[in-house]
């Protein structure tokens, strides 16, 4: 809580404090008598909420390699401490006093913070320097501070809630399950600060309530250099998934399909689905274009609904977050754990270089999950050949920067997982394959210098550490992982500094609304558009009409998908299949393992509700990579990540409740 106290507890320094911010950085030193006094003034607090996105403990930095990836998704190389910390997997028995666990905590809770200034600035603005024409800014300033409210306390109670619930069912069924502590109002006093966990019930009420006040007060699309902000659209949208996460699929339905019908993206224009061939660009972004990404505008694009800005600057001093102005809250660093490797000028096997930490990477039970089913024995030193395109020259014609290349028998078999659709064609817009995607490295930073190179993960046998790398089950030739591509930097090296900054990310976009509306559709006793939308976005991702039967279509809600055989959440399941293919890396899968898994259990034909979800996960992914920890998983304990210990310590009405205000089972 000390930290929290920091940060939440100090905020009556936003109107008690002695000068004017001249930064998003320092917006807790404002003069409550005079400020905000001007609408520019209003709008820099709201732009806090904003930015916080970006800050260091949420996605400028640790929050989806640690919190929301890496521990569900990917695998790590054991390099970087935090990730060491949770052992790669959902179903670890996590320490209460982890950083990563209280750093979460503090930044989302900061998120929160900077709404209540921003609609406490708002009143007092409106109250005492509102003028003739400032009503519809001040409306939407407020609906903006509700809408990020409600995204933050969503994401609180999806991490830290003890349990998820059935809204409809009776409140005397879910009276004692605990949610997150809720502040409505900025305090003012150290007292203000301390608050029990309030019921489950309350917080989902809270978002939902929050976000039908953000409906009926936010625009539909803005112009300019407005477009970004919330709108009207996305709060519809945002409050569609908090109604299935809690199991209201009428509300859902009828909320998702206006979304569907009549919304539209960030420029005002209707809502679609991208095609393949620019969705599979729509992930990255260049400062060089026409090198591996032509399609280098899709920033707010019309399957958008709220995306986080990202600026590339680079060579701006450091790394994203932790670099120089300009632009310092308008970047982000996390690129910097999942930066992909590739061969060294020398060609040397096992000479490699990385454009960051490159300490996770996507492993090969996920990779299954994609249906690319190679085992990495096709793919050890033994098996590679010369590589008769190799070059000493630097830029020369067909210039690859390794002497040894696959054979023929692994190069055939990637060719049929890539090019007869094997895999998912997703799987090629969510990681690189060895030896055959390609990056851009820059010795001196200057479009001239650069070279395209094969990538390859350091945790692979064939690319690094030889024999002595991490052996899974039993194996003592290591095992298959590739470099992540979705929201990477592809064209710069480590000896720059823009590999931070991937492209914009998307919190919200169309492919998640149409598979939340056949959770909806399919829990209401509509299978026949619960399996539509379903194809829909499986459509799209083999290049197909998405509003027309094609030979890809999945038969029925139980019908095969690309998953491994021994894949029991995903084999016979193309709602969740899709989901985690669909969304992966995006940090949404550990919400669906945990309300799949976590709340009352649903009977429709081809849901994932199951007691066993997370269970089944541990089961498939089998002994954590890269040390071969085994899985644990306790049903009562691992869906939940538990409340810091620093705040059940310091906030005396939390740590008075049962269990001393900590989730069951730490």
């Amino acid at each position: 809580m000390r930290n929290k106290v920091l940060i939440i507890g100090i905020v009556s320094l936003a109107f008690f404090g002695c000068k004017k911010p001249v930064t998003v950085a320092n917006l807790s030193q404002q003069n409550g008598t005079v400020y905000p006094s001007t609408i520019d003034q209003l709008t820099s607090i709201l732009a806090d909420g904003y930015a916080n996105t970006r800050s260091q403990n949420l996605y400028g930095w640790g929050f989806l390699p640690v919190t929301g990836i890496v521990s569900h998704e990917l695998g790590t190389t054991g390099n970087l401490n935090l990730v060491d910390q949770n052992k790669d997997a959902p179903y670890n028995d996590f320490p209460t006093t982890a950083l990563w666990i209280s750093n979460t905590w503090n930044g989302l809770y900061a998120g929160v913070k900077d709404a209540n200034s921003a609609l406490d600035a708002a009143s007092f603005y409106e109250k005492n320097y509102a003028v003739a024409g400032d009503s519809a800014a001040i409306r939407s300033i407020r609906g903006e501070a509700y809408f990020l409210r409600a995204w933050y306390y969503l994401q609180l109670e999806c991490f830290y809630g003890e349990k998820y619930i059935d809204i409809k069912a009776p409140a005397s069924s879910d009276a004692n399950i605990l949610g997150v502590p809720v502040y409505t109002s900025t305090p003012t006093t150290l007292a203000q600060t301390q608050a029990p966990r309030a019921t489950a019930r309350q917080v989902w009420n809270l978002i939902t309530s929050d976000l039908n006040t953000a409906i009926t007060l936010l625009p539909t699309s803005w112009s300019g250099t407005n477009i970004g902000r919330a709108t009207s659209w996305a709060a519809k949208g945002l409050l569609g998934k908090a109604y299935v996460f809690t199991q209201n699929f009428d509300s859902a339905k009828t909320v998702l399909s206006d979304v569907i019908t009549n919304g539209t993206g960030p420029r005002g224009l209707p809502l679609q689905l991208m095609p393949f061939n620019i969705y599979k660009q729509a992930f990255n972004s260049n400062v060089y274009p026409g090198e591996l990404n032509s399609n280098t505008d899709q920033k707010f694009n019309q399957e958008s609904l709220f995306e986080m800005e990202v600026e590339r600057v680079g060579g701006n001093g450091g790394y994203g977050i932790f670099g120089n102005t300009p632009n310092l809250y308008l970047t982000c660093s996390w690129g910097l754990f999942m930066a992909p490797s590739g061969f060294k000028d020398d060609g040397a096997f096992g000479s490699v270089d990385g454009m960051g930490y490159g300490a996770c990477y996507v492993q090969e039970k996920s990779l299954s999950r994609f249906g690319f089913a190679m085992s990495p024995d096709s793919l050890d030193q033994s098996s590679l050949v010369p590589n008769p395109a190799y070059s000493s020259t630097a830029n020369a014609a067909g210039y690859v920067s390794t002497t040894l290349v696959p054979g023929a028998y692994y190069q055939h078999l990637s060719d049929s997982f890539r090019n007869s659709n094997g895999a998912d064609p997703r799987l090629y817009v969510s990681a690189l394959e060895p030896y055959y995607d390609t990056v851009l490295f820059s010795g001196s930073g200057t479009a001239t210098d650069r070279l395209r190179r094969p990538v390859a993960k350091t945790v692979n046998i064939y690319a690094v550490n030889g024999p002595t790398a991490p052996a899974e089950s039993g194996r003592g030739d290591g095992f298959l992982g590739w470099n992540l591509k979705k929201y990477q930097t592809l064209d710069a090296s480590t000896n720059e500094t823009v590999q931070c900054e991937g492209a914009n990310f998307y919190l919200l976009r169309l492919a998640d609304v149409y598979l939340l509306y056949a959770e909806a559709c399919m829990n209401t006793g509509d299978a026949t558009n619960a399996l539509e939308y379903i194809n829909k976005v499986h459509r799209r991702a083999y290049s197909q009409p998405i509003n027309s039967p094609s030979g890809f279509d999945y038969a029925s809600l139980t019908a095969l998908t690309k998953a491994d055989p021994s894949d029991v959440n995903l084999l016979h399941n193309p709602l969740a299949y899709e989901r985690f293919i669909e969304l992966y890396a995006e940090g949404h899968w550990w919400f669906d393992i945990g309300r799949w898994g976590n709340s009352t259990n649903s009977t429709a034909g081809g849901s994932p509700y199951n007691s066993n979800f997370g269970s089944n996960e541990a089961t498939y992914y089998g002994s954590l990579l890269p040390n071969q920890t085994p899985s644990q998983w306790t049903n009562n304990q691992s869906y939940s990540y538990p409340i810091p210990t620093e705040e059940v310590n310091a906030n005396s009405l939390l740590s008075a409740q049962p269990n001393g205000g900590q989730n069951p089972g730490y």
